[in-house]
């Protein structure tokens, strides 16, 4: 399967009138569940006992990889600013990197085992020397750190993508720009869960796999952890 780069271009404002919109201005690559033709969706399976028939069912449980993927869309745009192309990790490289480090034991190489925006933050560190801020967000309070993204954006032309990840809204995504006007603000969201097969930018805007999600769109129940690497070197410009 291609993969695709950029797919939130051409992607319309998400308000006639913004005050103030900032976004990535470099390439990155889309990468999304099974684009490698690993299966990271299906999890592992739950084993429940059924009193009626006195036996085991087993029930797939969804999704594991979107960790990684937006970790291999983040590396994909460092890769291209360093000169690095072809240089973005495995899903197996990810693994073997944090049990490495010390972060995960040995068990860990080819599980199924998430991964949040801590690891996220471990691995750009130790692959690509690029050092990352940790960001909590807790529940209820993304207004507050909103001007933090935006300050991401804004102060360098080369700043990469951003991932979030949180508790009740368990699912990673990345983050690509922010947009605002009056009290309104919107994040400029990619979505890892794509799993058809080959696409477009089109398409993906059309599904909403990228788009301008309103701050009020999620979950206030949830904390977040945001992961933003600190790379501000313009060594190569798309």
């Amino acid at each position: 399967m291609a993969l695709l780069s950029n797919v939130h271009s051409g992607l319309s404002d998400p308000t006639t009138s913004p005050q103030k919109k900032v976004y990535i201005t470099n390439g990155y690559v889309y990468y999304h569940y099974k684009c490698d033709g690993y299966n990271d969706v299906v999890s592992y399976y739950y084993t429940a006992w059924e009193q009626r028939t006195f036996e085991y069912s087993l029930t797939p449980l969804q999704g594991w990889g979107c960790g990684y993927r937006t970790l291999q869309t983040i590396a994909s745009h460092l890769s291209l600013q360093q000169g690095k192309v072809g240089q973005v990790p495995t899903l197996m490289k990810i693994q073997e990197t944090l049990v490495e480090i010390g972060d995960k034991e040995l068990s860990f190489i080819k599980s199924r085992g998430w991964i949040g925006s801590f690891e996220v933050c471990l691995v750009i560190d130790k692959l690509f020397d690029v050092p990352c801020k940790i960001l909590h967000c807790p529940s209820g309070v993304m207004t507050s750190i909103f001007p933090k993204l935006e300050e991401h954006f804004a102060k360098s032309s080369s700043a990469p993508p951003i991932m979030m990840g949180g508790d009740k809204d368990a699912s990673s995504k990345g983050v690509l720009g922010t947009c605002s006007v009056d009290d309104n603000r919107w994040l400029l969201v990619l979505d890892p869960h794509y799993q058809g097969g080959q696409t477009s930018a089109a398409k993906l805007q059309r599904e909403g796999f990228v788009r301008w999600t309103h701050l009020s769109e999620f979950d206030k129940q949830s904390f977040y952890n945001i992961c933003l690497p600190q790379f501000s070197n313009v060594l190569c410009t798309i």
